[in-house]
């Protein structure tokens, strides 16, 4: 199996929880390739069988979160017939972000199977469960 995930990062926290869920499955046995929103090697996400999207979360701190650079996000090519699982970085909290990126990636025609918030403080802990998540999901 191969997964492409793609983040949009602010801060570097997202960045570097991408490359943690990289590195994680890469030790369960699934080749992942890592690239930010504004690189996407289009021929790693072609064929990849599972993508993977991952943006920090832009808004108020308890209103108005969404996620950051959703323009960017958008712009990903069409995703049609891949399985997508989602992610977020959160500070305080993450309000609707998973859902709002969930329907990003769906405009995008890509199954969603579900997503995670992970808080900045604990980016290689929520990575690991993260992934422990995504076998269950797609049973690996």
């Amino acid at each position: 199996m191969r997964a492409a995930v793609i983040y949009e990062s602010l801060t570097g926290n997202t960045r570097r929880t991408a490359g943690f869920i990289g590195t994680e499955l890469a030790r369960v046995g699934i080749e992942a390739s890592v690239f930010p929103v504004t690189r996407v090697d289009y021929q790693a996400l072609a064929e990849a069988d599972l993508v993977i999207v991952g943006s920090w979360t832009d808004g108020l701190v308890f209103f108005g979160q969404r996620p950051g650079r959703a323009t960017r996000l958008r712009k990903l090519p069409v995703l049609t017939g891949k399985k997508c699982l989602v992610f977020c970085t959160y500070a305080v909290n993450c309000g609707a972000t998973l859902d709002k990126l969930s329907r990003i990636m769906e405009e995008r025609g890509a199954d969603v199977l579900g997503g995670m918030a992970i808080r900045r403080d604990h980016l290689a802990d929520g990575a690991q469960e993260f992934v422990a998540r995504l076998r269950e999901a797609i049973a690996v």
